[in-house]
């Protein structure tokens, strides 16, 4: 054997030096209240994800829980627009409050903190996978569910929220084009090789309901996410209509479940994430993958302003502090 350099990451010995390696998951806000969590992803964009994030969060929010959601898609954040948000989030030394949706939803998402909700956020890959990780460790969440809304593919976020967040499984969401098995594959792929369950397919857009006689019209052909669900032995939760009048309510920002879809999204989901929760609530929320474990690189640093503002890891935007600002809601009850 060489002389060690005490570098296992580049080793492949098995020796007492060896360190055991260590997992990625990151702990929430010691104050914060998190039940079962939850991605909504894809293996690519335009498919709706945002849309089923939402529906599925006014769903669970009309039974009584109580509903955040994580909006990790940093480049192209929509759920404060499905649900009417405009005012900025606040916080104090320690930690950065969710704004809260007019039906009492939880929201953190990158246009919540910029000056101006039209800029853009021109920031490389490592720096947004920070962020998305700061709204799981230094958030003070009170739920019982929350939902991320991920970005499109299986890139530097999604293995972020995969490696650092203890998800209790996935939503797959896919559209009826011929591409679904491809894009439903890479994503259940993705979450095999990263030990995390997935929940089932949800496949938006699936038809159109005719307003003169109510005949279902496929516009893109029927029976693919079925084949595709089929093929992985995962299962299909709901098919999703084009439905005007909801695209009507998204874009007043008043986010509510569709008629045409709410015995779906409001039954088979929720029933298969119940079943995820009882399953589980036995344990800590850690994954096999995690205490196989990854190695640790460091993670990405934390800094204040001489303000005392709470800034990412690269603040391109700087804040003003305002995030810094007292908050009354930061003295609400908490639950036991």
């Amino acid at each position: 054997m060489s002389e060690c350099t005490h570098n296992c990451s580049t080793c492949g010995e098995s020796c007492g030096e060896r360190t055991s390696p260590q997992s990625f998951l990151k702990k929430p806000h010691a104050d914060a209240h998190i039940g079962k969590v939850f991605g909504i992803v894809s293996g690519k964009g335009g498919v709706g994800k945002s849309m089923v994030t939402s529906q599925l969060a006014v769903s669970l929010r009309r039974k009584g829980y109580r509903v955040g959601i994580l909006d990790a898609d940093i480049t192209g954040p929509s759920i404060p627009k499905a649900f009417g948000m405009h005012e900025k989030a606040v916080g104090t030394e320690n930690a950065l409050l969710p704004c809260v949706s007019s039906t009492g939803i939880e929201v953190m998402s990158i246009n919540l903190l910029l000056d101006d909700e039209t800029d853009p956020v021109i920031w490389r890959g490592p720096v947004i996978g920070g962020v998305v990780t700061q709204f799981w460790t230094d958030v003070l969440w009170d739920v019982d569910y929350l939902l991320v809304d991920m970005p499109p593919g299986t890139g530097d976020v999604t293995l972020s929220v995969f490696q650092s967040i203890p998800l209790s499984g996935i939503v797959v969401v896919a559209s009826p084009q011929e591409l679904v098995g491809m894009v439903v594959e890479k994503a259940v792929k993705m979450a095999e090789k990263m030990a995390v369950p997935i929940v089932g397919l949800v496949e938006n857009m699936s038809y159109l309901v005719c307003p003169d006689c109510g005949r279902k019209i496929y516009l893109f052909g029927e029976g693919k996410s079925a084949e595709a669900a089929k093929k992985h032995s995962i299962p299909l939760l709901a098919q999703m209509p084009i439905d005007p009048q909801l695209v009507g309510h998204i874009q007043k920002g008043i986010a509510r479940e569709a008629a045409g879809v709410r015995g779906e999204i409001g039954g088979r989901q929720r029933a298969a994430l119940h079943a995820h929760r009882a399953e589980h609530r036995d344990g800590d929320g850690q994954r096999a993958a995690a205490e196989a474990g990854h190695i640790v690189d460091g993670g990405n640093s934390r800094r204040r302003h001489k303000n005392g503002s709470f800034l990412f890891a690269a603040p391109i935007i700087p804040h003003r502090g305002r995030i810094a600002r007292k908050n009354p809601r930061i003295a609400r009850p908490r639950r036991a």
